[in-house]
């Protein structure tokens, strides 16, 4: 009989809730966060009620903005900006520096917000704290270089981000836009990140950085954070339906932009042998539930070598470990070792189980369907955020399956028989940020390559964001305006000499780097 499990002691939301509140008490009231906004913590905004993914319990819920309040907000981050950019670069070095010792200090305060915000294995959320810690420390080091004959903005950096990496992409860019000498606005995200995200800007604001951080419905606020003309740019994370409005505002507008944006990430297996590596890497492919822009949903495989994928495939994928991110069977056991637990919310489990019953009704065949395991979960919890793996073949075209990325644990698999049907599949959402071919043949890849619509392609291995100076964009719909990385993330937040053509994906051009 399985032993029962219990939440681990000291992991409750209630304890994390204490310990911001200590840590932060001019952020943080007894049952709500503030806003951050012309330099102060103000109690203006709406509270509105919020779960935990974990098991459905109450979380703090965005005080949300209205419209008004957040052009205020945005008129006084110009006031911040315009004093801030004649701070000297050490000067400005020095702060930053102060605030990653901070968050440094808070990193399991902030690991164990984003478990219960969120829904990252412990693992998982502890990397995304030194991600960006570290991350923002290599600038640091080279931040000189990369400024010369540089000047910050015109005005601040509005950042509106999707809530899965609030660290180590959404806390790690602002860091890194203060550096380059402007002002940072940050959007909570809707769906989850809050006191994770208010206890990181308490800790920068402490250290004497001009960071404003405001929450509110995106309609709402977007006239604010996106078209405001004291806005210097706009940076984006977040789905096609979005960025595909903010691209229009921008662009009309002459804005500078950062605009990352999904696609379906595709691995294609062409004249491969070598399942053992193929094996291995799967279970890594879940990470997070694949609830990442840069996760694999879709595998286009030859169909000669259908039978030798799936011997390795099918007990890889069985092997992947969902279940409570802190549930123990000893109360001094480490938080379990998964590889995810929920997805955001229990309405977009419903949406992905909802969109595979559809496929799979209009002829895709199941091969895989994972469980949930009661021993993984404490007993009597809500379970209605968590879906176990599951595996399609051959989703029809008028499924959302087949050209959009799920954001969720759900695989899909095209069989082909041709090169170029193997790069039709691999290219069908306009474009992706990663993509891996497997393939025997060096020649073989290097020829298929080329043809493969993303910004970055591995060769039988997994490609990611990367850190420090990996560079980082997409091709087609993927991406819109400035790349980033390295040096490149640099020169998207600053002025460069007249005429400068920022590599990226604009209207009236492509530059790769």
């Amino acid at each position: 009989m399985a032993p029962t499990l219990t939440l681990k002691p000291g992991t409750a939301w209630s304890d994390a809730w204490r310990r911001a509140l200590a840590v932060a008490p001019e952020a943080f009231r007894a049952d709500h966060v503030l806003n951050l906004w012309g330099g102060a913590w103000q109690p203006d905004g709406r509270p509105l009620p919020a779960t935990s993914p974990v098991d459905g319990s109450p979380v703090a819920g965005p005080p949300r903005l209205d419209a008004a309040s957040a052009t205020r907000a945005v008129r006084a981050a110009l006031d911040q900006h315009r004093a801030w950019r004649h701070v000297p670069l050490p000067d400005r070095r020095a702060r930053v520096a102060a605030a990653l010792d901070a968050l440094a200090e808070h990193r399991e305060l902030l690991s164990l917000l984003l478990v219960w915000e969120i829904g990252k294995p412990w693992r998982l959320a502890r990397a995304d704290v030194d991600r960006a810690v570290d991350g923002v420390r290599w600038y640091l080091e080279h931040i000189e270089g990369m400024l010369d004959g540089r000047a910050p903005l015109d005005g601040p950096v509005s950042n509106i981000a999707s809530w899965n990496y609030p660290m180590s992409v959404l806390v790690h860019a602002m860091l890194v836009q203060a550096l380059a000498g402007n002002a940072v606005i940050a959007k909570t995200p809707t769906d989850g990140g809050l006191a994770c995200l208010t206890l990181a800007c308490a800790l920068i604001h402490r250290a004497g950085i001009p960071v404003t951080l405001v929450s509110g419905s995106g309609s709402e606020l977007s006239e604010a954070l996106v078209r405001s003309p004291e806005i210097g740019c706009v940076s984006f994370v977040g789905g096609r339906d979005t960025g595909a409005r903010i691209a229009t505002a921008v662009t009309d507008l002459g804005k500078r932009h950062i605009l990352e944006q999904e696609g379906l990430n595709t691995w294609g297996v062409w004249e491969h042998t070598d399942w053992d590596a193929l094996r291995t890497v799967i279970p890594k492919l879940f990470d997070y539930g694949k609830q990442r822009c840069t996760a694999y949903p879709r595998f286009v495989v030859q169909r000669t070598a259908f039978d030798a994928f799936l011997a390795a495939y099918l007990p890889a994928v069985a092997a992947v470990r969902t279940g409570h991110p802190l549930a123990v069977e000893h109360p001094h056991d480490p938080p379990p070792e998964l590889d995810f637990g929920p997805l955001i919310n229990a309405a977009k489990a419903k949406e992905l189980t909802d969109h595979a019953a559809e496929a799979i009704d209009r002829g895709a065949v199941p091969l895989f369907r994972g469980n949930l395991d009661p021993a993984r979960f404490l007993p009597g919890q809500d379970v209605s955020a968590y879906v176990a793996p599951l595996t399609l073949l051959s989703p029809p075209a008028s499924s959302p399956l087949y050209h959009a990325e799920p954001f969720g644990p759900v695989d899909t698999i095209v069989l082909v028989d041709t090169e170029a049907e193997l790069l039709a599949a691999m290219n069908a959402s306009n474009g992706a940020l990663v993509a891996t071919l497997s393939t025997d043949d060096p020649a073989t890849f290097a020829r298929l390559a080329p043809q493969i619509r993303a910004f970055k392609l591995g060769h039988g291995t997994p490609r990611s964001r990367g850190d420090r100076e990996e560079l980082f964009g997409g091709f087609g719909a993927s991406w819109r305006g400035a790349f980033v990385g390295g040096e490149l993330l640099i020169h998207a937040v600053t002025q460069g000499p007249d005429g400068e053509r920022l590599p990226g994906n604009f209207p009236e051009y492509q530059l790769m780097p």
